[in-house]
């Protein structure tokens, strides 16, 4: 207990005296909360696309591909096959055991100005069936009106329309037709948001797919009833068939992107990391330099060299947590809910998604900010403890 009692002590006094520091201090806060603010702000990114489309998939949905695909744009699927699929046991069906909730759906890609930059991203155009919204229960028209089966219209996503230069009542030309552009939906803030919406006997002709799709989508009775759909499929000798459930397909989209971003978020904070530490090594062995004949006296008093540099280490700490909090703070006030759009590096598709600063991502830049100060006043610390004594307090 008397060492304990003797790094407080110590804690207490290296604390006070840091009004004395507070430029130098400063510096060290800043340094770090500018590190925290780079890391959480890019890892954001990646958390904001996995959120955005892990929410795009429901565990009683079921995607239907085509055997070895692993996209929809790789997938391919016969007319008469979808009709299989649809037919497949464990399907939701109407009261009178038809109408099965499955949707065969083709996607293309559509070639869409930025608002922001006016260049062409490719947005994803979706062709789908009457079915598509029976599966898709979370869906609803904000805007406008659904498309009417056999014409030229679409509808977009919220996101969509809030990143491309898609307005309601517009006119755009894609494959062979021109669209009017009648409604706008919203889907809980899912992947499914960042397209776009139309007739798909309308979108086949237009783009020569001639009855053909990409993939199938069905809400099952239940989530167990999936292993019952997917061996009824797969055994079917008519078919050749990939079956996944729609949030591991989702969750599956997002791995590369969200790698990538890790990666560069890490080397980013890694780089930056290193210039803050040595500011912190600056910043505490000028506090060490300048508290020379305190330590000294403190020594002399019969304080342990091992309580001196406990004491150092914990106001580096303390400096780093305090850049850390702030780091954390500026940066969710700042990037969270901030909306962009990037690729989808697995479906070569834009996604528009919010930065979303999770608790997760706070804690790894608090984390990281301790590990900053830890190794800033580590060395200085050290150098605390093995002043000399006697030459110290010559300087008395």
């Amino acid at each position: 207990m008397n060492w304990i009692s003797q790094i407080v002590a110590v804690t207490a006094l290296n604390i006070r005296t840091i009004r004395q520091r507070l430029g130098s201090s400063a510096v060290a806060v800043v340094g770090i909360a500018g590190v925290v603010i780079v890391f959480i702000a890019v890892l954001s990114i990646g958390e904001g696309f996995r959120k955005v489309m892990i929410e795009a998939g429901s565990p009683d949905t079921v995607i239907v591909l085509r055997g070895g695909a692993d996209t929809e744009m790789t997938s391919g699927l016969s007319g008469e096959e979808a009709k299989l699929i649809a037919e497949a046991p464990a399907v939701v069906r109407g009261g009178n055991g038809n109408g099965a909730a499955a949707s065969p759906e083709l996607l293309v890609i559509a070639d869409v100005p930025k608002r922001s930059t006016g260049t062409d991203a490719n947005v994803p155009l979706r062709g789908v069936l009457p079915e598509a919204f029976e599966v898709r229960r979370d869906l609803s028209i904000v805007e406008g009106r659904r498309f009417e089966p056999g014409r030229n219209e679409i509808i977009v996503g919220r996101a969509a329309k809030r990143e491309f230069d898609l307005d309601l009542g517009a006119s755009v030309q894609w494959g062979e037709n021109k669209w009017d552009i009648v409604g706008v939906f919203e889907a809980d803030g899912s992947a499914s948001e960042s397209e776009i919406w139309a007739d798909a006997r309308v979108l086949q002709p237009a783009y020569r797919r001639g009855n053909s799709f990409q993939s199938v989508h069905a809400k099952l009775e239940s989530i167990e009833a999936f292993d019952t759909f997917k061996d009824a499929l797969t055994t079917d000798p008519r078919l050749k068939v990939k079956v996944v459930r729609e949030t591991d397909y989702y969750a599956q989209q997002s791995t590369i992107l969200h790698g990538i971003v890790r990666t560069i978020g890490y080397g980013i904070a890694i780089l930056m990391g290193i210039g803050a530490v040595f500011g912190a090594i600056n910043t505490m062995y000028s506090a060490v330099a300048t508290r020379t004949r305190e330590i000294a006296t403190l020594r002399a008093l019969g304080f342990g060299a091992s309580a001196v540099m406990v004491s150092v280490l914990v106001e580096a700490m303390l400096l780093s947590l305090i850049g850390g909090v702030v780091g954390g703070a500026l940066a969710y006030l700042a990037f969270d809910g901030f909306t962009t759009a990037t690729m989808n590096w697995q479906s070569f598709s834009q996604v528009a998604f919010a930065f979303a600063v999770t608790p997760a991502l706070l804690i790894q830049g608090i984390a990281s900010a301790a590990v900053m100060g830890l190794l800033g006043g580590l060395f200085p610390a050290i150098r605390a403890a093995r002043l000399p004594i006697v030459t110290a307090l010559r300087e008395l």
